[in-house]
Formats: structure tokens, sequence, C-alpha cells
């Protein structure tokens, strides 16, 4: 006769925590790619952070520089911006 050995409840926990996990880590991943394909291609959104936000926007172009030493987008901003107010 084969006996059936019940499953714990931790275990039960367990996989549910990493399922929530996953899904979260993946919500956030999304989020976070949206926030900076909006930021990298919209003008219009940078100078909205630029307003409200300017160490987030500060934080996008030193990332940015770091990456690519010769990156002008805070200068071609900057004079985009100063045009405007003209």
């Amino acid at each position: 006769m084969l006996l059936k050995n019940p499953k714990s409840n931790t275990r039960k926990w367990i996989k549910r925590g990493a399922v929530i996990l996953f899904a979260g880590e993946a919500v956030a991943f999304a989020v976070s790619y949206g926030i900076w394909y909006g930021v990298n291609t919209k003008r219009e959104y940078r100078k909205y952070l630029h307003d409200n936000y300017p160490s987030f926007l500060e934080l996008y172009y030193k990332v940015g520089e770091t990456i690519d030493s010769d990156c002008k987008i805070r200068q071609i901003d900057y004079s985009y911006w100063e045009a405007k107010k003209h």
C-alpha cells in the first residue's frame, strides 16, 4: 500500500512568494523601461523633469555622459529650451 505525504504549507507559501516576487520585478522593470523610454525619446518629458524634478534629469544626463562621453543631449536640450523662450 502506498502512503501519500501531504505537501507542507511552508512549501506552498514559498512558491506563492516566489511567483509574487517575480511578477513584482517584471512590473517594476516594465515601468522603469517605460519611464526611461519616455525620457530618452521625448524632449517635452525632459522639460517636465527639468521644471519639476531636476535631480532626476541630472541623473539621466550624468548616466548618459558616463556611458557616452560625446553625449550632447544636455546642451541640445538647453539650447532648444532657450530658443523656445524667445
